[in-house]
């Protein structure tokens, strides 16, 4: 989608029951009209910069017919990965247990799970907020998985790569 001064921007609302907004382009990014491309919307007068998507429909103001972007694909290929975390609490002491489990994936050491801990104690002067406790258990936990992810990902790229790797978190 190229742009030039003066065409006609149209953006569908994703919401039901919002109105479409319409602008004209009042300053191309880049020479060739690539988005993204400056708007003055109608109904506001305000300018934005636009990165059109499949929502905006483009109309040059020299009569060419307007232009659509082509729709995204359908299908992405993806994978999901669940993390469950289970959270105990007993005498002041909350413990948490993190498990990720990567369908079909190779997590290192040939395993398609992960598994981390987490721990958090009340001292005895505290008030009790098992909230708290919760939230500091579960986060030590998600972030002991996360170091572990990334420090496999680095030896993976070591492997891969036979250089010495460190990944910024």
């Amino acid at each position: 989608m190229k742009a030039s001064v003066g065409d006609r921007v149209i953006t569908v609302s994703g919401t039901v029951g919002t109105a479409a907004r319409e602008g004209r382009v009042v300053e191309p990014r880049h020479l060739d009209g690539s988005p993204p491309f400056v708007v003055e919307w109608a109904d506001t007068g305000e300018r934005s910069v636009v990165f059109p998507g499949p929502d905006t429909v483009l109309e040059h103001d020299d009569g060419a017919p307007p232009v659509v972007p082509a729709a995204a694909p359908t299908a992405v290929p993806h994978t999901t990965w669940r993390i469950q975390v289970d959270v105990f609490e007993h005498g002041g002491h909350t413990h948490a247990q993190a498990l990720l489990v990567a369908p079909g994936e190779d997590l290192g050491a040939g395993l398609d799970e992960l598994r981390s801990v987490g721990q958090a104690r009340r001292a005895p002067g505290d008030p009790d907020l098992p909230l708290v406790g919760d939230e500091l258990a579960v986060g030590r936990a998600l972030r002991r998985l996360a170091s572990r992810l990334l420090g496999d990902a680095e030896q993976d790229i070591a492997h891969a790569t036979g250089e010495h790797s460190h990944v910024h978190a």
